[in-house]
C-alpha cells in the first residue's frame, strides 16, 4: 500500500530531525524539482542554498546544513502541515546557530512539497535567506 502525502511529509520531518542526510534523501525522487528562496547563483557564504536535482544532492544539502550549524541549539519548529492531494505545505520557524560565527538566527519558513508515487518530486523552500546569509557572515 502506497503511503499518502501526509505520511511521507511526516516521515521526512522525522528523518530531518534525526539528522541522517542519506535517510532523508531516500524519500526524494530522481530527479527532484528543488528550489530555495535565493537567486539561482546562490550565495558564497551559504553553500547549501542552491538548486538540487537528485538524491545525492539532497543528502549533500542536509550534510552541509548540519556542518554549518550547532545541532544542540536547533530550535526549529513546525506549526502546521496543510495537505491537498499530492501537495503539502509545511509552515514553521527555523531557529539555528551558525557554528563559525556563533550567531543565532530565526526565520519563518514555508516548505512546498509534492509527493508522487510515494516519493517527493518537488521541494520548494521559502525562508528569509538574507537573514541566514547575514548570520553566516557576521563578525561574531
Amino acid at each position: 500500500m502506497e503511503r499518502d502525502t501526509r505520511d511521507i511529509v511526516q516521515e521526512l520531518l522525522r528523518r530531518i530531525g534525526e539528522g541522517d542526510p542519506e535517510q532523508v534523501a531516500e524519500l526524494f525522487a530522481e530527479p527532484v524539482d528543488w528550489q530555495l528562496s535565493w537567486p539561482v547563483e546562490g550565495h558564497p557564504a551559504v553553500p547549501w542554498i542552491r538548486p538540487r536535482s537528485g538524491r545525492a544532492e539532497v543528502a549533500e544539502h542536509y550534510r552541509s546544513l548540519g556542518a554549518h550549524h550547532v545541532p544542540e541549539l536547533n530550535g526549529t519548529t513546525v506549526r502546521q502541515i496543510l495537505v491537498d492531494g499530492p501537495d503539502a505545505v509545511v509552515l514553521g520557524q527555523i531557529v539555528q546557530t551558525v557554528r563559525a560565527t556563533g550567531v543565532a538566527y530565526t526565520t519563518p519558513f514555508a516548505l512546498h512539497l509534492t509527493v508522487e508515487g510515494g516519493l517527493i518530486t518537488r521541494s520548494h523552500i521559502y525562508e528569509d535567506s538574507l537573514t541566514v546569509a547575514e548570520a553566516m557572515t557576521a563578525k561574531g
